[in-house]
């Protein structure tokens, strides 16, 4: 952030002129494809694009839905109603094993590279808990802190199949020096309900790491910025035919009618978006790279004189939110007590 401020003391109390402070900050979207079944393949190139923002004195540096471990576009697994086979389980234990534990190895390498290039980083990865899998955004810090992660709640279509579901100890929010910092992923965006959570923790800069890379999608991007009277960055993978591995069974929608190993599969679209509906930054249908804007945070009061979702346009007389942030274990263990015996039976 930047700025001239002016400074009172009162009564021994230093006191900031806020009127006269601006709060600017230059964040980047990384829109790249993943490096399929090459994990440290992938952490490799999101270092290179790091490296490359903070060239640029970007404070922020958001990568799509899914960048670690890919997200299977296009993959079956085999899976149908009643049939399974072995070819699919293959893929899964493939799939399985590209993914990352959280905290681990991998996060550990994830906050050294915030830390080197002085960056906050938001990065799509799925997430691998015993044999089961999430989509989950991770959040760190340019200290080289590993701030946390927030579990895609519901999973879309056959992403079920594959992903468990989060729950509502995963919804942060961080209070940053940039500005407080949230996400939503992919289609977690149309659930009105988990917007209205994000608003009511004070969200600034609102990520969404997402799939969609549809012209649609650009609508509901520009709407969450109106109704949050946010920053939006909404980071998607660009990828070609050849970025995934040689399957048969893969059902591509190509952007493109032709099925050569250039032809698009992801077109991207990433995209910033201010509180006040003007497009910063993007669309970028075209090809990897960086997507960066320069946000004015001031901008937020400026939208929200007219609409505060969560403030003075609510109505709590009428319409309320209750959010359960209590994990769900399948499992609870509690252990037995064993009594002491008292001093009289000896």
């Amino acid at each position: 952030m930047s700025g001239k401020e002016e400074m009172t003391t009162v009564n021994n109390t230093t006191l900031v002129n806020r009127v006269h402070k601006t709060r600017k900050v230059r964040v980047t979207i990384a829109q790249a494809s993943t490096v399929y079944n090459d994990t440290p393949a992938t952490i490799e190139k999101a270092a290179k694009y790091m490296e490359e923002a903070a060239k640029d004195n970007v404070e922020l540096v958001v990568f799509p839905e899914g960048f670690i471990g890919g997200y299977p576009r296009g993959f079956r697994f085999g899976v149908g109603v009643g049939i399974h086979n072995e070819e699919g389980r293959d893929e899964f234990r493939k799939y399985h094993a590209s993914a990352i534990e959280v905290p681990g190895p991998e996060t550990e390498k994830l906050a050294e590279l915030a830390r080197k290039n002085n960056v906050y980083v938001v990065m799509g990865a799925i997430e691998r808990e015993g044999y089961t899998l999430y989509c989950t955004a991770l959040f760190f810090s340019p200290l080289g802190e590993f701030l946390g992660k927030h579990r895609k709640l519901m999973p879309t279509s056959l992403e079920r199949c594959i992903w468990g579901q989060g729950d509502g100890s995963t919804i942060p929010v961080y209070d940053t020096p940039i500005g407080k910092i949230g996400a939503a992923i992919c289609w977690e965006n149309r659930m009105p309900l988990y917007r209205t959570a994000l608003y009511a923790k004070g969200v600034e800069i609102y990520c969404a790491p997402t799939a969609d890379g549809s012209k649609e999608w650009q609508s509901s991007m520009m709407h969450i910025a109106l109704e949050g009277g946010c920053f939006v960055l909404a980071a998607c993978q660009f990828c070609l035919r050849k970025d995934f591995p040689d399957h048969p069974d893969y059902l591509f929608t190509d952007w493109y009618d032709d099925k050569e190993h250039d032809s698009i599969v992801s077109q991207g679209g990433s995209v910033i978006i201010s509180p006040l509906g003007q497009i910063l930054a993007g669309p970028n249908f075209e090809s990897e790279g960086l997507v960066t804007a320069d946000l004015d945070l001031d901008d937020i009061a400026r939208a929200k004189l007219y609409f505060d979702v969560v403030g003075h346009y609510s109505k709590p007389d009428v319409l309320q939110l209750i959010v359960d942030e209590n994990p769900k274990k399948p499992v609870t263990f509690v252990s037995k007590v064993e009594k002491a015996e008292s001093n009289s039976n000896k």
